[in-house]
């Protein structure tokens, strides 16, 4: 006589010991043992919305962004009342620049997550993609008022106000996020661009060395560093700084208008010219660019030229570009 055995109830057991065991290295941040036992958890039961949506929130850790919104919406497939699913996945339909569909699941779980600080955060920033300025600093308010803990939410309400040359307030913000999470690099490297624009560049040092700190290879505090330096005459240690942030990005175009600010410095514009257009022709905002790749133009005596760049300039709202065109090209 033949006995048939059901499985079915061993793999669910099986799968659950899987799922907690991921949640556990979830938890320890070990985000890539924890994608392999939920994976585990979903071999076992393919009918696990929950694994899948801790599998999602785990892609989302490592950058696998794309990843992470397929498995997110099978969860959400599996179970449409699974409303975490779908702030996550807004997460990362948000950063993979799918504004509408981030927009849509927002709406979705407006109810559910009426007092979620993590909600009004993810709102904010969609609001600051699209720029709806007021409606994300509305947001990062309530973020904020939800959560007074909520280091990112500082982060990205003084974002919003240094785009808008609030610069008191944004310190504020960012000073307060520090205080939160003093490595917090976001932070201490925009109160080291604010203390850059106020020509404090001992201050603006002091920051960027934080950050160099707690991480010696971070690319952003690396270059603006080394900025900082060539306005304060050290050559030298400029050009190590900014190179290694060119090893680690090669098409960084702050670097590279950096490089050519140390080689406009030290009298070898022509290279100073190369390394600018490389920053022009990335065709990414570099702030000041425009500005200062007409003023070496300018310096070399080919005013239609140095005019043609201001003018461009202008279109980006280069500060510097705006002053050198009203002046020199009429």
């Amino acid at each position: 006589m033949l006995i048939f055995l059901s499985c079915g109830g061993q793999d669910k057991k099986d799968s659950a010991d899987f799922f907690l065991k991921a949640n556990v290295a979830l938890k320890q941040n070990n985000y890539t043992e924890a994608i392999r036992l939920y994976d585990e958890a979903i071999a076992k039961n393919h009918d696990f919305p929950d694994a899948y949506l801790n599998k999602g929130i785990a892609l989302m850790k490592i950058g696998k962004i794309s990843d992470a919104r397929e498995v997110l919406t099978e969860a959400i497939n599996l179970d449409p009342t699974l409303v975490q699913a779908n702030l996550v996945r807004s997460e990362s339909l948000l950063r993979l620049g799918d504004f509408k569909g981030a927009e849509e699941d927002l709406k979705k779980i407006t109810k559910d997550y009426a007092d979620s600080s993590k909600y009004f955060l993810i709102r904010g920033n969609l609001m600051d993609a699209v720029s709806r300025t007021s409606e994300a600093l509305a947001d990062f308010d309530k973020s904020i008022s939800l959560d007074p803990k909520n280091v990112e939410a500082f982060v990205n309400r003084g974002a919003v106000y240094y785009k808008l040359h609030s610069y008191p307030l944004a310190k504020e913000d960012f000073v307060a996020a520090i205080k939160l999470n003093p490595a917090q690099p976001e932070a201490l490297n925009n109160l080291g661009l604010i203390a850059t624009n106020n020509r404090n560049w001992k201050d603006a040092v002091f920051y960027f060395d934080r950050i160099l700190n707690f991480n010696p290879a971070d690319p952003l505090a690396l270059n603006n560093k080394g900025y900082v330096l060539i306005q304060t005459g050290a050559l030298n240690e400029a050009k190590k700084l900014i190179d290694r942030t060119l090893e680690a990005q090669p098409d960084n175009g702050y670097a590279l208008r950096n490089l050519g600010l140390y080689y406009q410095a030290s009298n070898e514009p022509e290279k100073a010219l190369v390394e600018m257009n490389k920053a022009i022709e990335l065709a990414e905002p570099v702030e000041l660019l425009y500005g200062f790749t007409g003023r070496l133009y300018y310096s070399q005596n080919n005013k239609t030229k140095a005019c043609e760049i201001w003018k461009k300039g202008v279109v980006l709202k280069d500060s510097v570009a705006i002053q050198e065109l009203a002046k020199n090209c009429n």
